[in-house]
Parts: C-alpha cells; sequence; structure tokens
C-alpha cells in the first residue's frame, strides 16, 4: 500500500516541477536546494486531496511509516508532504510521535526550511496540547545534529505565535545551554527567540544579553536586538 503512496507522490512532484521556482529557492539554500520546485498552491491543494482520499486508510502510523521512508529517500518537497501529512492527525499526537520526528533529523532533515516547517506544523501543537513538555525539548540540546538543536528555540518561537504566552525565565533557562553552539542556524533560531521575547520582556532578555554577549556568537547578538534602536542596541557590542 505504502509503495504505491510513494508512487503517486513522486510522479506528482515530477510532473509539477518548476524551473524557475527551483532557480528561485537556490539562493536561499547555502547548502544546496534539492527540490522540485512546486508552486505552494498546487502543493497544498494536493496534499488536501490526498488526505480527503487516503483518510479511511491511512492512520497515524502508517502516515510516520510513510514519512519515515520521505524523509530516507525524498527530495525537499516530499519531505514536507511528510510533515503535511503527519499534520492531519493532530488529535492522535503522543509522545511516540514526538520520538518518531525527532529520529527524521538523523535521517532525513538536512536544512532550515523544513526544521521550521516541522516546527511550525507539529512541534508547536505538540506542545500547545501538552503532549510534551519543556523537558522533552531539553533532550535535543545535545544533538549531533545542528537542525535538531536549531529546532529547540525556533519551536519556543513558534509556540509563541499561537499563544503569545511565552514567558522569559522558561525559554531562557531552556536555551542556555545552546548559547556557545557554533551553528549559525543555531545561533540564528536562538537570536530570534530573544527578539520576540524582548519585545514582551526587554528587561529579562537586556540582561541575559548582558550576561552573554561578550561569549556567545555574534549572530545571536545581532538577531536579538534587531528591532532595538540603532543607539540603544550598542550596549551590546562586544567588550
Amino acid at each position: 500500500m505504502l509503495d504505491s503512496k510513494l508512487k503517486e507522490i513522486r510522479e506528482f512532484h515530477e510532473s509539477n516541477s518548476d524551473p524557475e521556482i527551483i532557480k528561485k529557492y537556490q539562493r536561499y539554500f547555502k547548502e544546496g536546494y534539492d527540490g522540485y520546485g512546486i508552486d505552494d498552491k498546487v502543493f497544498k491543494r494536493q496534499i488536501e486531496i490526498w488526505v480527503e482520499q487516503w483518510k479511511d486508510e491511512m492512520t497515524i502510523g502508517s502516515y510516520l511509516t510513510l514519512g519515515d521512508e520521505l524523509m530516507k529517500k525524498g527530495r525537499f518537497d516530499e519531505k514536507h508532504v511528510a510533515i503535511s501529512f503527519l499534520k492531519s492527525r493532530r488529535k492522535e499526537f503522543s509522545k511516540d510521535t514526538f520520538n518518531r520526528v525527532g529520529d527524521w533529523f538523523d535521517y532525513g532533515i538536512n536544512n532550515w526550511a523544513t526544521t521550521d516547517v516541522l516546527c511550525m506544523l507539529i512541534m508547536s501543537s505538540l506542545l500547545i496540547d501538552k503532549v510534551i513538555g519543556f523537558n522533552d525539548l531539553k533532550s535535543w540540546i545535545d544533538s549531533d545534529s545542528e537542525w535538531k538543536r536549531r529546532a529547540v528555540p525556533v519551536a519556543l518561537v513558534e509556540l509563541d505565535k499561537l499563544t503569545k504566552d511565552l514567558k522569559p525565565f522558561e525559554s531562557i533557562e531552556l536555551v542556555e545551554p545552546l548559547m556557545l553552539d557554533n551553528s549559525e542556524y543555531v545561533q540564528k533560531g536562538i537570536g530570534t527567540l530573544l527578539r520576540e521575547l524582548w519585545k514582551k520582556y526587554p528587561d529579562d532578555i537586556d540582561s541575559f544579553l548582558m550576561k552573554w554577549k561578550d561569549k556567545c556568537g555574534r549572530l545571536i547578538v545581532q538577531y536579538s536586538t534587531e528591532k532595538m534602536d540603532k543607539e540603544y542596541r550598542k550596549k551590546f557590542r562586544k567588550s
């Protein structure tokens, strides 16, 4: 059953590939873009069609298994199919869902965009629905995958977009072990999180940045202070 679906998914992507979209996306990926270049509206409509067609035969377990194959063998757009399918089963999310998507970083997720889509569509729901807590996310901090580490701050950014209720102390406690991370993508994720928190809790974030400004990666400071007044942000320059 899954083989036929994998074949259908591949044929859809091959027949809807757009060279102009490929050319456009290539500039956003220093590590290379291996996608088909599918128009976003066409992609989303096809996901809706498949979810409706397969609703009586696919379970969350079979979508996870299908996702495993798409992550192992699929290209950029096909990996996003796996995430979109899983999103359609949100009501059935469990701790196993969290563990399974965590495994995707070991063999499939290899860029910032797929990481961020997973955080937006899956990780935020796992957190909002309290299927997982911050302690579960903490287990990703020591991962060898920079994308899995990036997912920690980005998941919090996506959570805050939906709840508007993220508190600085709990967020800081979670990302502080990553403040010396060498990955530019992890640093950008942390900086984005701190920037959004600063809008609501400037004193807390100011204190945290002052503590770390001479030690952490410069991209963290750059991203976290980019909405500040030009003069105000000078105090966060490295000593």
